[in-house]
């Protein structure tokens, strides 16, 4: 994800910039966000096949498992909401640039 923040991050800082570059940018940033949510429906989708199969099997290996599960939505989740910040910047960004090339 560190690709994508850098970029973000260099496209907000500089005080005007290249339209078609920002947007695509954006865009890489929205799919890439799509990703992460679609990666943490997939994280929960499997919490819950192993909550639902505790009384079966190795107890301790699922609540490793769960555990491990659990650490990965966490940092998914907090990966998802600083993405859409930055997101919403370049967004925010993008039309300041705009109005400055129509000026």
């Amino acid at each position: 994800m560190t690709e994508i923040v850098d970029q973000i991050e260099h496209l907000i800082a500089a005080p005007a910039g290249d339209l078609g570059q920002i947007e695509r940018t954006l865009t890489d940033g929205y799919a890439y966000a799509l990703s992460l949510e679609a990666e943490r429906l997939r994280l929960e989708r499997r919490i819950s096949e192993v909550t639902h199969g505790l009384e079966r099997g190795d107890t301790a290996e699922k609540a490793r498992e769960l555990s491990a599960l659990t650490e990965r939505v966490d940092g998914n989740s907090g990966d998802l909401v600083r993405l859409r910040a930055l997101l919403g910047e370049l967004r925010r960004h993008a039309h300041d640039v705009r109005r400055l090339s129509a000026a």
